[in-house]
């Protein structure tokens, strides 16, 4: 969130060129009147090279990531599932989905910071680029406080919605309301670590997580049963061992950005930057909105999809938890390759060389469906030994999740090209189309195929849904990226 009056005022955007032309010279001027460094020269540019090679090489510390973070909550999950049983599985599965909703608010505006900050990075724009992180920055912390409040008050609420088993009820609720109090720690180590990426740099995303992963695993079981002064907490444990590594994961990362001296660094005379501009805001609300909406969207279908879950009782809603830490896992391949796809595209149209973006964008999906589908064979064929590590003993559970694992993990393959598609025009700001495209797949074609189905094939009909909705989002997508005119929707 940057409050950066002392500064000069931002470039125009470039001009849209169309695909196959590269009109940027490889010497520009900046926008404070002095050359520019040529491209390659800088730390963090993704704007000359290789397209695939520099994509691999950015995407994969933030594969790492992902997996380390996903590891995270598998391991937590293992915790809670083994120390307090399935019924504080279930209750935190829940949880986390009610989470996901509330995060999902703030992630977007996150999401617009990230894409604005690769922009001024591809066009040399330091002082835009500090604007934007420090307005993005502050704006998202302070809603975060304000969801968090929020969330504390509806948290019960919500979790009736949710149809949330009673045997789960009180250990949810405790969860969740943790998690809610401590939200603006995770939000400031998830926006910066999205504005290091958009300035080019995954490395020290990776370090952080690595950190925060180390101390999460390691207090987990302690705030769980206790041991000596540190009392049990339960289920809150979990949440609060969380909460105390992702601050630490923040605090390293700003020491990073100041050890390195990253572009992110903002001086002593700087940190005015931090009270959110109205002129950033107007591009991180405007873009942010449609954003969140789309992530809305999406984590709200799959609150839906836990309700529809947990009335077919505890054992499928075990299975379904257990199933949803082995589908993190799956889905990182598409998260690190989306990002790094909205990164460099937007890079690129900073630096303006439009030419590139469809070769990132190929590149991207062939690499997607490569790595999605290979964690997806290892999955169907490790399932019941993958399953076992979160469900402990109980048949039922175990036979739902691996009937569960062969009908849906294709989905999740199809659903990977999606997500690449939607992060380039996302990076052109076309944040509209992405939003109706996924609105369309999940209620029309997942919803709806539920709704539809659900009276001839009973329960088989809420597993279908994934496949059936991954389509009709797939095909949506591709058609709107062919025939569509996001090429023209450059702002900011």
């Amino acid at each position: 969130m940057t409050d950066f009056h002392a500064l000069p005022a931002e470039p125009a955007s470039a001009p849209f060129i169309p695909p196959g032309e590269d009109a940027a010279p490889e010497r520009r001027v900046a926008p404070t009147g002095e050359p520019a460094q040529p491209r390659g020269a800088r730390a963090g540019d993704l704007t000359s090279g290789p397209i695939l090679k520099t994509l691999m090489v950015f995407a994969l510390p933030m594969l790492a990531s992902n997996v380390l973070q996903s590891l995270n909550g598998s391991v937590n999950a293992m915790w809670v599932g083994r120390l307090l049983g399935e019924s504080a599985l279930a209750a935190t599965a829940n949880g986390n989905v009610v989470l996901f909703v509330l995060v999902s608010a703030v992630f977007g505006f996150g999401m617009a910071t990230t894409i604005k900050v690769g922009k001024s990075f591809g066009a040399n724009d330091i002082a835009g680029l500090r604007r934007t992180f420090g307005s993005g920055l502050s704006f998202c912390v302070l809603l975060a406080i304000v969801v968090g409040i929020a969330g504390w008050v509806v948290a019960p609420s919500l979790l009736e919605m949710l149809s949330t088993p009673r045997e789960s009820m009180v250990e949810a609720l405790a969860y969740l309301r943790v998690v809610f109090v401590t939200m603006p720690f995770t939000m400031a180590s998830v926006i910066t670590s999205m504005a290091m990426r958009g300035a080019g740099d995954s490395r020290t995303p990776l370090h952080a997580m690595t950190l925060t992963v180390v101390i999460d695993i390691a207090m987990n079981p302690l705030l769980i049963r206790g041991a000596g002064p540190i009392p049990a907490l339960g289920v809150a444990g979990s949440a609060f061992s969380t909460a105390v590594a992702n601050l630490t994961g923040f605090l390293f990362q700003i020491w990073r950005i100041y050890a390195k001296g990253a572009v992110l660094a903002l001086s002593r005379h700087e940190l005015a930057l931090l009270i959110p501009r109205r002129d950033e805001l107007g591009y991180i609300v405007g873009k942010g909105v449609p954003m969140a909406a789309q992530m809305l969207l999406a984590s709200s279908a799959g609150l839906i999809m836990i309700g529809l879950v947990n009335r077919e009782g505890l054992a499928a809603a075990a299975a379904y938890g257990a199933s949803l830490q082995l589908w993190n896992y799956l889905q990182m391949p598409a998260f690190a390759i989306g990002s790094a796809v909205s990164a460099m595209v937007a890079q690129a149209i900073g630096a303006g060389l439009h030419g590139r973006v469809d070769r990132i964008t190929y590149a991207g999906m062939g690499s997607n469906l490569v790595l999605t589908t290979l964690v997806s064979v290892l999955i169907v064929l490790l399932d019941r030994p993958l399953l076992s590590i979160f469900l402990s003993g109980d048949d039922a559970a175990m036979a739902i999740g691996r009937h569960i694992q062969l009908i849906c993990t294709a989905s999740f393959v199809i659903f990977s090209v999606t997500m690449v598609l939607t992060s380039v025009m996302r990076a052109y700001g076309t944040v509209i189309a992405p939003m109706v495209v996924l609105f369309l797949g999940l209620y029309a074609g997942r919803l709806g195929f539920y709704a539809f189905a659900h009276p001839f094939i009973g329960s088989e009909a809420v597993w279908w849904a994934y496949p059936v909705g991954s389509v009709v989002t797939v095909v949506l997508a591709l058609g709107y990226y062919r025939f569509g005119k996001w090429r023209g929707e450059v702002v900011g």
